[in-house]
């Protein structure tokens, strides 16, 4: 059973319940997943930009947008409109796909994983992850890249609060830690 199909038949009637929804729309949704990779220090070299869109390509399975620098910062050796990122929102099918493959094959494959903190969900109920490497995701091969770069994974939510939020990854199969309670 695919993600989006645990989620109509498992996910919605146990939200239901718990949050007691009158309606099957008020229940939580991921709305999107968003890939993003700030490029740093390399923002001027040509080849560590391809090689993230390359490897930013092979993980989502489509094209990333450049994000330009809103406005300039000369302690950071900035311009306004230079290329300090690249970013891929996926929605829809490619969405579900991208989170079932992240759940079962790359939060495993990252060395000393011991789970996701809570403290990741925001008070809007949407979850923010980082890798440090991206030879976690099955697609990039250690032997096609150039660079090893880290980068960040925000899935949104239509979650009203932090509670619910939490609530949804942990039905959809998130690992989260468990939190030692201090005294």
């Amino acid at each position: 059973m695919n993600l989006k199909d645990k989620y109509q038949k498992e996910i919605i009637p146990a939200l239901k319940e718990k949050f007691s929804y009158s309606n099957v729309f008020l229940v939580p949704r991921i709305e999107k997943v968003i890939i993003n990779v700030g490029f740093g220090r390399h923002n001027k070299e040509k080849d560590y930009i391809v090689n993230v869109e390359k490897t930013l390509t092979r993980i989502s399975g489509q094209k990333p947008v450049f994000t330009k620098a809103k406005k300039s910062i000369s302690s950071f050796k900035i311009r306004e409109g230079m290329l300090i990122g690249a970013m891929v929102t996926l929605r829809g099918n490619r969405m579900y796909d991208f989170l079932d493959k992240l759940v079962n094959i790359s939060f495993p494959r990252v060395r000393d994983f011991r789970g996701i903190s809570e403290k990741s969900v925001d008070k809007q109920g949407n979850l923010s992850i980082g890798f440090k490497e991206n030879i976690s995701f099955p697609e990039v091969k250690v032997e096609d890249i150039n660079n090893i770069h880290g980068l960040e994974v925000v899935i949104h939510s239509s979650a009203v609060n932090r509670a619910e939020g939490l609530e949804l990854f942990k039905l959809m199969g998130f690992p989260f830690k468990k939190e030692k309670i201090k005294k």
